[in-house]
């Protein structure tokens, strides 16, 4: 099956989000199986095709809230949730007691890079497709149903993981990804476009779009539309004065063909001043919020009118000043030489001092986003740079939220429910009838504190208990 006819439509622009999931031509590869069915696959133990959760309080993902509820679930697939006493399985139906316990829509991760993350090394050398899917097993691990990789994968390669995830081959968080452009040569950081830059050249696969003038930028949308991948994401950055930024007349023309051919764009911008223009040429979303006091009330509603959404991406500045090697929920997953490393040091601490006048600032615009009812989605650059892991870092990013102003009902809508409806995901990130069912159980709950979206008990994709524990021991070793 060729690349173009194994990935999904394209989405309408500024509506529920692009249609990233591939479409189901892919599943003429379960009917080339002789209808056999996959085997289990690593990290998911064999579960009952029908079970009820009970005694259960849900977080439906909506911002309501069922106290002692219960869940009912046939073929991966959420069929009712409510009362107990409304609810009427069938009498072979496993019942789950979840007395004390909370059920939270699996969480999406809407910005990371995949593949370039080694754990012990970082870079080209690493990008292969067992370290991709090592990377979705990471999130699924850490409560993950979803994760957006930004611009920085070889297209071939992605599709080939979408398939071999689609026909049952393993069990993880779903894979999206995106076509990158910017001037040649140009778009991630300067360390990280070189192995961008490398992989491209190991798998003669694309990966960015070198645009350079208005008819360069058609035909690349062009070409991205004819593979059906349904976002581009821009970078308008000079990167401190080391690379070109896209100029306004290109990426309005990849705006005006993108919106054509039905791809959104989403971007990587400098600063909150470029957000005004990009909106007006069409950018649906921003990968980094540039929270702060350049973006003021006038930009937070700029963004509503245009109905665009906003990554804040606060913890890849933060968490790498922090001695993160020392927190247990992440040496989980580690293996002890690399927690270690990123122990307590001069650079890293345990409890990292912040400056109150900058949180001040951060606070205010955070307000201004709310204020505006600015749809804030989570998002975390895991991956972009060594050590910003992969799961983990969406735990703390929400511990962020909720610091600079949101809710803790809030934090959850935003890593569930709203990435969901932007990337058009339209079966996940709820927990209602016809959703499927993916589901962290957790021991606490998180909106009492929201660092109790760590407690997690079991993780559930669709319809299926994931075997956390031997995810675990492969990923320590």
């Amino acid at each position: 099956m060729s690349i173009e006819q194994s990935f999904g439509g394209c989405g309408k622009r500024n509506s529920a989000g692009s249609q990233f999931w591939p479409a189901i031509a892919v599943f003429i590869l379960m009917l080339e199986l002789s209808f056999v069915l996959p085997p289990l696959a690593y990290g998911q133990q064999a579960e009952a095709d029908s079970f009820l959760l009970d005694n259960v309080r849900v977080i439906v993902g909506d911002g309501s809230v069922l106290e002692s509820a219960a869940m009912l679930i046939e073929g991966g697939s959420i069929v009712a949730v409510g009362p107990r006493s409304e609810i009427e399985p069938s009498l072979s139906v496993d019942v789950i007691d979840l007395s004390g316990k909370t059920v939270i829509p699996a969480l999406i991760d809407s910005h990371a890079h995949l593949g370039y993350e080694g754990h012990t090394s970082w870079g080209a050398q690493n990008y292969n497709r067992e370290n991709l899917i090592d990377h979705l097993q990471r999130y699924a691990y850490y409560g993950f149903s979803a994760v957006f990789s930004a611009g920085s994968d070889p297209d071939g390669l992605a599709f080939e993981v979408q398939q071999a995830q689609l026909s049952g081959e393993f069990s993880a968080a779903r894979f999206l990804f995106a076509a990158g452009m910017a001037p040649p040569g140009q778009g991630p950081n300067d360390q990280f476009l070189a192995h961008a830059i490398e992989v491209e050249q190991q798998t003669g696969q694309r990966i960015l779009y070198g645009v350079d003038s208005v008819e360069q930028a058609v035909e690349s949308v062009r070409q991205i539309a004819a593979k059906n991948i349904p976002v581009i994401k821009i970078w308008v950055d000079d990167r401190g004065g080391s690379q070109r930024k896209l100029a306004p007349v290109l990426y309005r023309a990849i705006a005006n063909e993108a919106l054509a051919n039905g791809i959104e764009i989403y971007a990587h911008q400098q600063y909150a001043q470029d957000m005004p223009d990009l909106l007006e040429a069409g950018v649906t979303g921003f990968l980094h919020g540039r929270i702060g006091v350049d973006l003021g009330p006038e930009i937070a509603k700029q963004i509503a009118a245009a109905k665009a959404f906003v990554v804040p991406n606060m913890g890849l500045g933060e968490l790498r000043r922090e001695a993160i090697g020392s927190d247990q929920f992440l040496r989980a997953s580690l293996p002890e030489s690399v927690a270690a490393r990123l122990g307590e040091s001069g650079q890293r601490l345990v409890n990292p001092s912040r400056v109150e006048a900058r949180e001040m600032e951060l606070r205010a615009s955070f307000a201004h986003l709310l204020d505006a009812n600015v749809d804030i989605v989570l998002g975390t650059d895991a991956g972009a740079v060594p050590d910003h892991f992969f799961g983990y870092t969406g735990h703390r990013e929400l511990e962020i939220f909720v610091r600079l102003g949101m809710t803790p009902m809030q934090a959850i809508q935003a890593a569930t429910s709203k990435p969901a409806q932007r990337l058009g995901l339209a079966d996940l990130g709820l927990l209602q009838p016809g959703y499927s069912a993916d589901f962290v159980v957790l021991d606490e709950d998180p909106l009492e504190d929201i660092r109790n979206t760590r407690s997690i008990s079991s993780v559930y994709l669709n319809g299926k208990m994931l075997d956390r524990s031997s995810l675990a021991t492969g990923f320590v070793k």
